[in-house]
């Protein structure tokens, strides 16, 4: 090889290097803002009524009783995602050490969504599972909760006798 390919390929080499430090951390939650239909939903939604959740959420995926704590009702979301997956093979060239690595953008995830229900009403809104995506915390529950989020504030705007 001539100097000049050496050059070429470690030119190369450091920007491989440059793009795998890029990679987005598994865990954003230090660095990501909680999304704000979630955020509202653990506000907006306490209070509604079971018959007022099942009209926005649907039904259950799964519910525990939990004695005098009430009962836990889950909804269970899986998402899939187009993703963009970019690997890197390891090289090594002469004296530069082994570069590579790979992307992944827009992974999918999975958002367990936990209402507690006391008396019959919301008490509690929570959220667990892998999903936060890269600039959004709990961003993968939105799609459980945002029908009910604006079905209490139109209860709110007009109410209704129960």
């Amino acid at each position: 090889m001539t100097s000049l390919h050496i050059r070429k390929l470690a030119f190369v080499a450091a920007g491989i290097s440059i793009l795998s430090s890029c990679v987005i951390p598994d865990d954003t939650s230090s660095i990501a803002k909680v999304d704000a239909t979630t955020a509202a939903a653990r506000k907006e939604m306490v209070g509604l009524s079971e018959a007022d959740v099942r009209m926005c959420a649907g039904f259950p995926t799964a519910t525990a009783d939990t004695g005098p704590s009430g009962q836990i009702w889950t909804y269970q979301r899986t998402v899939q995602r187009g993703n963009l997956s970019i690997a890197v093979p390891t090289m090594a060239v002469g004296a530069i050490p082994a570069v590579g690595g790979s992307v992944n953008v827009a992974p999918g995830g999975y958002c367990n969504t936990q209402i507690r229900m006391l008396n019959g009403h919301v008490a509690e809104v929570a959220y667990a599972g892998d999903n936060n995506l890269p600039n959004s915390r709990d961003a993968l529950c939105v799609s459980t909760v945002d029908a009910c989020v604006a079905y209490a504030r139109q209860r709110k705007a007009t109410p209704v006798s129960r």
